[in-house]
C-alpha cells in the first residue's frame, strides 16, 4: 500500500500560466451534459473543428472512448459510474494545465456527479453545458439502439428509463436542440464559447 504521506504535489503555476499565453487563450473545461442521444458528442466535435479553423487548442473527451480505454474496467453502477467521471475530471483538469480547451460530453445525470467534477477541475475552469433535448426526442432518434435496449429490459438503470436524470438549474450555457439543426446548435455555441475563451 502507497502510503500518501510520502507524495507531494509539484506546483507548475507557473508553466500553467505559459502554456495558456503560448496557446493564446484561456484553458476551460466545457462539459456537456443531457441525455444519451441529446447530440453531446455531435456537436462537441463539430464546435471542436469550428474552434480549431480559428487557432484554438481543443481536445474532446467522449464518455465512450474513455469507457473502452481508461476506464474499460469500471461497471455502470453508482459507484462505478462516480469513479468514472472522478477520473474523467482529473484527467480534464490536467489537460487545463497544458493549456488546452476541454470538451467533455458524459451524460452524468447527478448534480451531485457535476459538482464533484467542478470541484477537481476548479470553479474558474468549469463551465456547464446542459444539451437540452427532451427524453421523448432522444429516444425517437435512439441513435445507438439503446432506448430500445433499456426498454426491453437489456440495460438496467439506463438514465431516463430506469434511473434518473437530473437537470441543471442554472447551466452556463443552455442548448436547445429539438427545434434547429445540428448546425444552429453548433453556431448558437461558438457564439457563447469564444468570449469564454478568448484572450482578446
Amino acid at each position: 500500500m502507497i502510503n500518501k504521506e510520502n507524495l507531494h504535489a509539484t506546483d507548475y503555476s507557473e508553466q500553467e500560466q505559459l502554456r495558456a499565453v503560448l496557446k493564446n487563450q484561456k484553458p476551460i473545461v466545457f462539459w456537456f451534459t443531457g441525455f444519451s442521444g441529446s447530440g453531446k458528442s455531435t456537436i462537441a466535435k463539430a464546435a471542436e473543428s469550428k474552434l480549431q479553423s480559428q487557432g484554438y487548442h481543443t481536445f474532446v473527451l467522449d464518455g465512450d472512448n474513455v469507457r473502452m480505454g481508461l476506464n474499460k474496467g469500471l461497471g455502470f453502477d453508482q459507484e462505478g459510474r462516480r469513479e468514472n467521471l472522478r477520473r474523467v475530471a482529473e484527467v480534464a483538469k490536467l489537460m487545463t494545465e497544458a493549456g488546452l480547451v476541454v470538451l467533455a460530453t458524459f451524460v452524468s445525470p447527478m448534480i451531485e456527479q457535476r459538482n464533484m467534477v467542478k470541484e477537481i477541475v476548479g470553479a474558474s475552469r468549469f463551465r456547464e453545458i446542459f444539451i437540452n433535448t427532451p427524453l421523448e426526442e432522444c429516444e425517437s432518434r435512439d441513435v445507438k439502439g439503446l432506448y430500445k435496449k433499456a426498454r426491453a429490459g437489456e440495460i438496467p438503470n439506463f438514465t431516463g428509463i430506469g434511473s434518473e436524470y437530473q437537470a441543471p438549474s442554472n447551466p452556463e450555457i443552455e442548448i436547445k436542440t429539438k427545434d434547429q439543426t445540428v448546425e444552429e446548435s453548433v453556431d448558437e455555441l461558438i457564439e457563447k464559447l469564444i468570449p469564454l475563451i478568448s484572450n482578446g
